[in-house]
């Protein structure tokens, strides 16, 4: 087993990981900014380092500073987290470059899902389900890009190849607006990307967002731990998520999780990854992958009752996955709210000094956080202060258990997403169950 860990990140993600490694009986190392110094995980922590100024440029975007971190206190390996430096893939490679491990896929591989198009290349390979599209980047030629639209059908949306976090994205309804669309998208993708590579595919109307949790390690052993749905979003970002999705069967759950699972052996993955899938009149369309760990992940260990991140600390160390597929039995249902610092009502970030917390409790209730009382939440970073999942033997008790959970939670001094996430709950369509990605916003009149 690994002997000391970097935890190259902030907030409940890094206490998270720092959990992971003392019960495995591994050091930590909490690399910091000058506006994280009372940080929860940085006061727990063997060893502290202060890595840079607020601004996560100057500090968690600082890959020398890190690496120089794991020098001076002689760590085995860095755990990205997720967000910032865990996606990047000359990170990746600069941390193994200096005689580090670093926790996650090769920079090969990173490099190889990061890019939308070789990705959805791979996926095809792998025999994993694809949306119609383009099938590679498109050109400049306006009479080839009009075919490409025609034989996908319209309407069709245009992505950066480098895009994510739903920038990078137009829809086109109509052939006279396509070649403005992909100039338009181009330029936003090179100023936002430096890459202005971009694809086209079919653009599903009301599709769910469901994903399927993988684990693989380096003695080509691969697993899937069931699927997530993610569609509650507002603006491509996840509000609430739940496991499993309503309406999967198992047969379901097998035929794409088997398929995920090869992909994993086909492209060499190692570690925890995330398999995103558009899901439109029971097919999945891949969309993306995530080769890290993701904010969600608690709602897959509740239901499996597997814990990712001492799975993705013993496959950095050189060990076999502790679980095989027969091991992996789904069994209950359950949920993730995203509590933000943030306007519940304009969305506007709330910073500030928390005067009051108290979290809930009881049977299946689990507060992911790195908040406390007295705790000032920087204006510097993601507004997300917290995820509170509950756990129940079904779907309806979930949603109740989290709905108590709510009410008992109290943050004072900012202000929270605490009642939008009520205002859900009580939803009669959410409470039905397989919502599409357009239904909150449409609900809240943002669409």
């Amino acid at each position: 087993m690994l002997e000391k860990v970097v935890i190259a990140n902030r907030g409940e993600i890094a206490l998270r990981v720092l959990r992971a490694c003392k019960e495995l009986g591994i050091k930590t190392v909490a690399v910091h900014s000058t506006a994280d110094r009372e940080l929860k995980h940085v006061k727990l922590a063997d060893e502290t380092i202060c890595i840079g100024p607020a601004p996560s440029v100057k500090s968690y975007l600082n890959i020398p500073m890190i690496i120089a971190a794991a020098e001076v206190t002689n760590a085995d390996a860095i755990h990205p987290g997720y967000g910032f430096l865990s996606e990047n893939a000359d990170f990746a490679e600069q941390v193994e470059k200096s005689g580090f491990i670093f926790i996650g896929p090769t920079a090969d591989v990173i490099r190889l899902m990061g890019d939308k198009v070789s990705a959805i290349n791979a996926m095809k390979k792998a025999g994993v389900p694809c949306v119609p599209g383009s099938d590679g980047p498109v050109g400049n030629d306006p009479k080839k890009n009009k075919e490409i639209a025609k034989r996908i059908g319209y309407p069709v949306i245009i992505k950066a190849s480098g895009g994510g976090g739903g920038r990078g994205m137009r829809v086109v309804h109509h052939e006279k607006d396509l070649e403005e669309s992909i100039a338009m998208t181009k330029a936003e993708a090179k100023a936002a990307f430096n890459n202005d590579m971009v694809y086209m595919e079919k653009y599903l109307e009301n599709p769910r967002h469901i994903e399927i949790q993988v684990l693989a390690d380096t003695h080509g052993n691969a697993v899937y731990l069931a699927e997530r749905d993610c569609s509650m979003q507002r603006r491509h970002q996840k509000v609430v998520e739940e496991a499993p999705a309503p309406g999967i069967t198992p047969e379901l759950r097998q035929y794409i999780g088997e398929r995920c699972a090869n992909a994993c052996r086909e492209i060499g993955y190692r570690g925890a990854g995330t398999f995103e899938f558009l899901y439109e009149n029971g097919e999945f369309y891949f969309i993306e992958m995530n080769t890290r760990l993701q904010v969600e992940h608690p709602v897959t260990e509740m239901i499996t009752g597997v814990d990712l991140v001492k799975e993705q600390l013993r496959v950095a160390a050189g060990l076999p996955l502790s679980i095989k597929q027969e091991d992996i039995k789904v069994r209950g249902h359950a949920m993730e709210c995203r509590i933000n610092a943030e306007d519940p009502n304009t969305f506007l970030p709330s910073p500030g000094k928390i005067t009051r917390l108290h979290v809930p409790g009881g049977l299946g209730v689990r507060w992911d956080s790195h908040i406390y009382s007295g705790y000032s939440v920087p204006p510097h970073y993601d507004s997300m202060i917290g995820k509170l999942i509950t756990f129940a033997e079904n779907r309806d008790i979930a949603i109740s258990r989290m709905e108590n959970a709510l009410s008992e939670t109290i943050v004072e001094g900012i202000k929270t997403n605490i009642p939008l996430h009520t205002q859900i709950l009580s939803d009669k369509e959410f409470r039905k169950g397989g919502t599409n990605i357009h239904y909150l916003e449409k609900k809240l009149g943002l669409k």
